[in-house]
């Protein structure tokens, strides 16, 4: 069973800062250049908590990166920049956002509540892709010296009834915070304090099974040190459901006071996140573009001679990202385009020859673009090793495809892949039957905003 846990978030004081100053983009989407813009921004911009900048004097075991967050998010609580609310509660979340290269206007809903961590093998919570080590490891050090969740996880449930949305969204009051992002996403947020309708967003929630859209590290690293903690304190990882505040089956109750609310066995049994029904409308993925550097001897003539039982080589005119995206868009199955400095070719797969090499892979995942990526052209025909891959050394991951391109016409890439997106059914799919797809292999948007809500161990 799902169990989620409404929580008294820390917020930022609408007194003391604006919110627009402070909130920023996950923190693996932020660039040097955003950093250093989200610095000089505000003096409170909680980027000097979720990723500080490194000076030459830190040290391991003296003051680091780590350690200045954690003196940053206490000093802010002190000052009262940081205010925590004085009742526990669940928070309606709303995204307004533009499609990246459309007019459409889309709008995607949730909710920020805590959720309980489970392992993947109790088949509660579901992950759909590989993660890196190096991330997970800079996370723990972080979340280790802070005590605090500065940023929600992005879940997906499967609720076709909407109940969920009808409780939080249906005529209800004007949102109590508002602000607009970097990108020109509007975020709205609800602060939703009854507990009668707590209770019943609780019950409903109980018998999801829930996909990892965004946060794959962040919440593997909670779960392992929710299980450091479990030990410590000589309790059990995964407590039974009933152990909590509240008594079990009463969700239904149309009147009850905040002690009833359930809470987590220990502190760091939740993380925050953010639930997103997936039968609603809104959600937006985008491809990821790989960008490939630092290959031996790369010569595009060898790769196609290479790959030409596989794949059906059609030349391209032009170097032009938008001509190139088009022609990968308009061509059905799964295809690529490989952009080079000697040209560009549309790649349509030969599914037959195809299956044949990626026998490792279930049937499922032999008809994924990704998989044929990764699996086919990079660790059979480029010969990649699973740690090139993996280490970020020889392939870059872009949303733009300009930028992709860009980088090849600049001299700075030896190829760009330019890639389809994954789609929801198929990351469904995959994630239920206990499978991962190569890492980086969705993107979803817009990003949840960090900053709107943080909820503190201490």
């Amino acid at each position: 069973m799902a169990r989620i846990y409404p929580f008294r978030a820390l917020r930022y004081n609408p007194a003391k800062v604006k919110l627009e100053d402070v909130v920023t983009q996950p923190y693996d989407k932020i660039s040097p250049e955003m950093q250093d813009r989200y610095y000089a921004r505000s003096p409170q911009n909680l980027i000097r908590v979720i990723l500080g900048k490194h000076f030459p004097g830190d040290t391991e075991e003296g003051e680091n990166v780590y350690t200045r967050a954690a003196a940053t998010l206490n000093e802010w609580r002190d000052e009262k920049v940081l205010v925590e609310e004085t009742e526990p509660a669940i928070y309606g979340y709303s995204q307004v956002y533009t499609v990246p290269g459309t007019e459409e206007t889309r709008e995607r809903r949730g909710f920020i509540a805590l959720g309980h961590l489970y392992d993947y093998a109790d088949q509660v919570v579901y992950r759909h892709e590989q993660t890196f080590p190096k991330h997970k490891s800079d996370r723990l050090a972080l979340f280790k010296a802070t005590r605090a969740y500065c940023e929600q996880i992005y879940l997906l449930y499967n609720d076709p009834g909407f109940s969920v949305e009808r409780l939080l969204f249906e005529n209800g009051p004007a949102p109590d915070q508002a602000v607009t992002d970097d990108y020109g996403v509007l975020h709205k947020l609800w602060k939703i304090t009854d507990p009668s309708l707590i209770r019943i967003i609780v019950g409903a929630m109980q018998d999801k099974k829930l996909i990892i859209a965004d946060g794959h590290h962040r919440y593997e690293t909670s779960v392992a040190y929710s299980k450091e903690r479990a030990a410590e304190l000589g309790l059990p990882f995964n407590p039974p459901p009933g152990s909590e505040t509240a008594g079990a089956d009463e969700a239904e109750k149309l009147h009850v006071t905040a002690t009833d609310l359930p809470t987590p066995a220990y502190p760091e049994a939740a993380m925050m996140m953010t639930f997103v029904n997936m039968a609603a409308p809104g959600i937006t993925i985008l491809p990821t573009h790989r960008v490939l550097n630092g290959l031996e001897n790369f010569s595009p003539e060898e790769f196609l001679k290479n790959a030409e039982p596989y794949f059906t080589a059609t030349p391209l005119n032009g170097s032009n990202h938008v001509a190139l995206k088009a022609s990968l868009d308009a061509t059905e199955g799964v295809a690529f385009v490989a952009a080079t400095a000697k040209g560009s070719w549309l790649l349509a797969a030969k599914p037959e020859t195809i299956a044949a090499k990626l026998t490792e892979f279930s049937p499922r995942q032999r008809q994924l673009d990704v998989v044929q990526l990764h699996g086919l052209i990079f660790a059979q025909i480029l010969g990649l090793s699973q740690e090139q891959v993996t280490k970020l050394g020889n392939v870059k991951y872009l949303r733009e495809a300009s930028e992709a391109v860009d980088l090849v016409n600049k001299g700075e890439a030896d190829v760009a892949f330019l890639t389809k997106p994954v789609t929801l059914d198929q990351l469904r799919d995959v994630a239920f039957a206990n499978e991962v797809m190569p890492q980086k292999s969705t993107d979803f948007y817009p990003k949840l905003l960090s900053g709107l809500a943080i909820y503190a161990l201490d």
